[in-house]
């Protein structure tokens, strides 16, 4: 397995360990519903220094995003972020990420510039291969996952516990937004309003290079332990992003997941030509078939990924994607795929669990 630069502090700190796309990851420290609350209520740290990201740079960068992604990076200015996916030929989804505009050049063709995608970590391999072929046009391209570490300190108190740290002014950092500073004298910090939680916060970019990461993680927990910020493991990060109705690649999301039954149509821009943008286009226009919904437990139960989704005759009429008994809410949630007369809000559904069919409703998100 892979590890990460703070692989050997989660161990010293007791963490359950397991694999995780390669690298082994902390999955929880003191337990999931305790980490979680820690965030919603507090700040947590979480690595997720096995995230991918992806520099294109020069002439023809964004011209190449444009092509092989489906929201509109035209629109994004110096500093901004985007949340945006990759499709397949078919209009499946490669994999959800966030694309940096690191630098833009206003040059009369309006592509040059720099860049930072951030995919995800099962993906890298993937995504990395996905943009090689559909580079055409010699655009300048580094992979640089393996030196990158990424931390993301969430919580409604994260960016108050951290802002002694640094110079930039991270209190007033509007959401989907960067800067690059110094943190905790570690100089070309890139910090971002970004996050998987829900909860606020940020999420740190920076190389490990002359004891970078050491440095970070010690001044964060020096800071923030008294405040009681605490390590937060991945089984937390994924209930937390389950109770804001976030999609994970893998379970919500795959490479036969169009983005519109996803309900990313917010995300699929028309007003350029991507990767299967006239399939998508047509399945706009026609309708989908199935639609990924949230719903709710009425009955004891936990919903997992793979069960069935039956009508109240116990028709199978889709399945579960994702779900958990949410910390925050106390009960039980998911979501997954229903044929779409099954899709609107409070219709009744049932999840089959050992032959069991469970009542369950239909309800908005986030579940939160």
């Amino acid at each position: 397995m892979k590890q990460t630069p703070f692989t050997q502090k989660h161990i010293a700190l007791g963490a359950k360990m397991a694999e995780f796309a390669g690298y082994n990851m902390p999955i929880s420290y003191t337990g999931i519903n305790e980490e979680h609350q820690t965030v919603r209520k507090n700040a947590g740290v979480f690595d997720v220094s096995h995230m991918g990201e992806f520099i294109l740079k020069g002439p023809g960068a964004l011209d190449l995003i444009q092509r092989v992604t489906t929201n509109d990076a035209s629109k994004l200015k110096s500093n901004h972020a985007q949340y945006s996916c990759f499709t397949n030929e078919q209009g499946g989804i490669i994999d959800d990420l966030i694309i940096y505009c690191i630098e833009e050049k206003n040059l009369p063709a309006g592509q040059a510039g720099v860049y930072m995608i951030v995919v995800n970590a099962a993906n890298i391999d993937k995504d990395w291969e996905w943009l090689v072929a559909h580079n055409t046009e010699g655009v300048e391209m580094h992979n640089i996952s393996d030196k990158t570490c990424l931390l993301a300190i969430q919580g409604p108190n994260a960016t108050a516990i951290l802002q002694p740290l640094t110079d930039v002014d991270i209190l007033n950092l509007k959401y989907y937004t960067f800067e690059k500073g110094t943190f905790a004298g570690v100089k070309n910090v890139l910090i971002s309003a970004t996050g998987y939680t829900g909860a606020g916060g940020v999420e740190i970019y920076f190389e490990d290079k002359e004891g970078a990461a050491d440095k970070i993680w010690d001044a964060i927990f020096k800071e923030g332990a008294p405040k009681g910020l605490k390590p937060i493991g991945l089984a937390a990060r994924d209930t937390l992003r389950l109770e804001m109705g976030y999609c994970l690649y893998g379970n919500d999301l795959n490479d036969t997941t169009t983005p519109l039954e996803a309900g990313l149509g917010w995300i699929t821009k028309f007003t350029k030509t991507f990767t299967a943008s006239d399939l998508l286009k047509q399945q706009k226009e026609t309708g989908v078939e199935r639609k990924l919904v949230g719903f709710e437990l009425k009955d004891k139960g936990i919903p997992r990924n793979g069960y069935e989704i039956c009508d109240e005759a116990g028709n199978t009429i889709g399945h579960v994607t994702s779900g958990t008994q949410a910390p925050s809410l106390g009960k039980a949630i998911g979501m997954g795929y229903v044929k779409k007369q099954f899709a609107a809000f409070d219709t009744p559904v049932f999840i089959k669990v050992r032959d069991k069919l469970l009542k369950a409703k239909v309800v908005k998100l986030p579940f939160a």
